[in-house]
């Protein structure tokens, strides 16, 4: 029905009652009485443009009835009693007195049937249009606010598959009651009895507030009803803006694995970012795009984008220009392998903080490429920091890898070294230098969850490498908030390490995959073909002689390392080029590792 068809019908349905309800109100005080008087007609009158002008003060005639709610009835006692109102100061006026009873009826009769004219529509689409047996049957897990935004939804749409049947809650007090038409049936330990009598087709998690762990449990009995079981979006997506509630989305594997989110100190950032300029190199990367999204959050003065890829640098720009179109975003294509370039950036903008997210991160494929390693987790670093001291920056923050404790591969010694570099520097130089270390991250590039996707896409087999392995994992947004807060803490020279929990077997993580995928290890098999060049069966976030064990921000802790004398990377750096692969491999190590020759303590301060 077009707008202008609505519009006529409704004015026509209220018109009529209006004309009419004072007439049938006089009749049923005095049935005996004259109906049609002068002072009726006139009232009835006055009444009909008194309605149509408060039903357009309260916009009765914008609203869509098929939500109908309190607010909606609350309208329409609004306009009906200031209309009924305005007609007893007329009679007053015009008669000199006023037909109380007959407007209270009449009062009465105009809510009842303006009223019943727009909830009738909803009770009909509700029990009849609605009632769409090939929908499939879902079951809501939660009956609170998260359940009921699903639920009406859901009832509302009449493009959805899905069609609401039952609720399950671990609430005693809302078991056996209705909560918009659909009753509460059971709570969790009911589940899989409720989907068999229930004859459930589909499952929603519907508790936005969950924690990782409880929302693990819940996932585990769900999928063992072989049953389609979705999510609606977690606090920490709705807060953030990324998404609405009403979006409704398939448990991913970041979902189950990833930790409950830190809270940020907004103010400590604030100050460090708000109305400031601010340089992120690796910026089209998985990690430095996302710590792009969180500083503009933060509406720094100008936002520096650096990055090598021209392609990955555009994207992140035009999407931080949709989101934030007043904010001043400056492209900089660079390669921090350019000392000079590096120097004239830093030299241009004059950032007040540089969040260095450049770097290889691969290991096998650093395994084959030493030189390159060395050329960008080193080298690369060096430029920048030196760079960021020379132009008066005030803080610094590099990104590195829980692989640069007691390295076995080549990409982490070399972040290991890049390590030594800023804290060097930090010695040196009025900028405040720190490190922040991450675990895995779940959905990166390079990482291990695309490559099981793609492997269950084409089916199979998933390939795990040792059936021991395990690693820490984290999501992108939080190890990106990692990096804020780091550097709102600094003081200079720390390596902060996120409290990660346990660590995860790499085959639990693929049989998750294979699972949320919907099928079986049956469907999918796992293949193990042995551990690659450079990789360890565990990681480790801090060596033994680097642990502070105290928190100093909630689930944050600040690490100590050994200096070692610069001089020995200045060797490394000018030397790299002419050693052979296997050798550049073994002395990278060898300085990691702070072997004897190479512990030599640095003095002076800042």
């Amino acid at each position: 029905m077009s707008y202008k068809t609505r519009l006529s019908l409704l004015i026509s349905i209220d018109s009529f009652i209006v004309m009419f309800s004072i007439f049938i109100g006089y009749w049923l005080i005095m049935p005996n009485a004259q109906i049609v008087t002068t002072a009726l007609l006139l009232s009835s009158v006055a009444l009909f443009v008194f309605h149509h002008i408060f039903a357009h003060l309260f916009k009765l005639y914008k609203r869509v009835w098929q939500y109908a709610s309190i607010k909606e009835l609350s309208a329409i006692f609004m306009a009906v009693s200031f209309s009924i109102a305005a007609l007893g100061i007329f009679q007053l006026v015009a008669f000199q007195t006023i037909f109380s009873r007959t407007l209270l009826i009449t009062w009465m009769l105009h809510i009842l049937f303006i009223g019943a004219s727009r909830f009738s529509w909803r009770l009909y689409r509700d029990t009849q249009l609605r009632v769409d047996h090939t929908k499939k049957r879902t079951l809501i897990i939660g009956a609170g606010n998260g359940g009921m935004i699903v639920a009406r939804q859901l009832l509302n749409s009449d493009t959805s598959e899905l069609r609401p049947v039952a609720f399950i809650d671990d609430a005693s007090s809302k078991q056996q009651l209705e909560i918009m038409g659909v009753p509460v049936v059971g709570q969790m330990e009911d589940l899989l009895s409720i989907v068999e009598t229930k004859v459930i087709d589909h499952i929603i998690i519907a508790i936005p507030s969950l924690s990782k762990t409880e929302l693990n449990n819940i996932f585990s009995l769900c999928s063992e009803t072989k049953i389609r079981t979705q999510i609606m979006p977690s606090m920490e997506d709705l807060m953030s803006g990324r998404v609405n509630v009403n979006q409704i989305r398939d448990v991913q594997v970041e979902d189950l694995l990833g930790r409950d989110p830190v809270e940020l100190d907004q103010r400590k950032i604030g100050a460090r970012l708000s109305n400031k300029k601010v340089l992120v190199t690796g910026a089209g990367g998985s990690i430095g795009s996302e710590v792009c999204r969180q500083i503009a959050k933060f509406k720094p003065k100008q936002l520096l984008l650096l990055g090598h890829g021209e392609n990955s640098i555009y994207a992140i720009e035009m999407e931080l220009r949709t989101l934030y179109p007043e904010m001043d975003i400056s492209p900089v294509i660079a390669d921090v392998q350019d000392e000079t370039r590096m120097y004239e950036v830093m030299e241009m903008f004059k950032p007040d903080s540089v969040y260095h997210a450049a770097a290889h991160k691969h290991v096998p494929l650093m395994e084959r490429n030493p030189h390159e390693a060395i050329k960008n987790n080193v080298i690369g670093t060096r430029n920048v920091a030196e760079a960021a001291s020379a132009a008066g920056v005030d803080s610094f923050v590099m990104i590195s890898t829980d692989k640069a404790v007691n390295p076995t591969s080549v990409m982490g010694a070399s972040k290991r070294i890049a390590e030594m570099v800023v804290q060097y520097m930090d010695r040196r130089s009025t900028t405040k230098f720190v490190a922040v270390r991450f675990g895995n991250v779940l959905g990166s590039r390079g990482s291990v969850i695309p490559l099981f996707k793609k492997q269950i896409e084409v089916g199979g087999p998933v390939t795990v490498t040792d059936p021991e392995m395990v690693r820490y994992f984290m999501t992108i947004p939080e190890a990106s908030r990692l990096v804020l807060q780091a550097g709102a803490l600094a003081e200079g020279g720390e390596t902060f390490v996120l409290d990660m929990g346990e660590p995860v077997k790499i085959v639990d993580l693929a049989k998750n995959l294979i699972r949320l995928s919907g099928f079986s290890e049956r469907d999918i098999p796992i293949k193990y073909t042995g551990m690659r060049p450079g990789e360890k069966l565990f990681e480790e976030l801090l060596g033994e002689n680097e642990v502070h064990s105290e928190q100093i921000y909630p689930m944050i802790y600040r690490g100590k390392t050994p200096p070692v004398n610069m001089s020995v990377i200045d060797r490394l750096i000018e030397e790299f080029g002419y050693m052979e692969s296997d050798r550049l491999r073994q002395h990278v190590l060898d300085i990691a590792h702070f072997r004897e020759k190479h512990l030599v303590a640095v003095t002076g301060a800042k």
